[in-house]
């Protein structure tokens, strides 16, 4: 229990630095758009997290406080629902925001599936050598 709480705390302060500094580095390149780089950093993270949880996590010897560490520690630290929301509330209109809202959220969807599908080979490839093991 304890050895999964550090995990996750670890891996949040992780993702969290991570994302702070892709952020500064999206915006040197948007000119200090962050509506721009918080959909980036959610869809590098939704990505990875779907690629993850097809691919190299259906490994049995992936330990789960690594799995802990990696996906709501990291990635949770990493991407950002709350920073969606803010820069929502300071669009003020009503249409933009909605059309933000589908954007960010409708991208990070795309991501997660992006990812799922990229990794889903992995995950097959692991099942073959266990079964060729197991079969051996």
């Amino acid at each position: 229990m304890k050895k999964d709480v550090l995990s996750v705390a670890i891996g949040g302060a992780i993702g969290t630095a991570l994302r702070i500094l892709l952020d500064i580095m999206l915006s040197l390149i948007f000119f200090s758009m962050s509506l721009v780089s918080i959909i980036v950093i959610n869809a590098i993270g939704s990505f990875l997290l779907g690629f993850l949880v097809a691919g190299i996590w259906t490994r049995p010897k992936t330990p789960q406080w690594m799995k802990l560490a990696v996906g709501p520690g990291v990635l949770g630290g990493f991407t950002t629902f709350s920073g969606v929301m803010l820069q929502a509330l300071l669009v003020q209109n009503p249409w933009a925001t909605a059309g933000y809202l589908a954007l960010s959220i409708g991208t990070s969807l795309f991501a997660a599936l992006l990812g799922i599908w990229v990794g889903t080979p992995f995950a097959k490839k692991t099942a073959k050598r266990t079964t060729r093991k197991v079969a051996k």
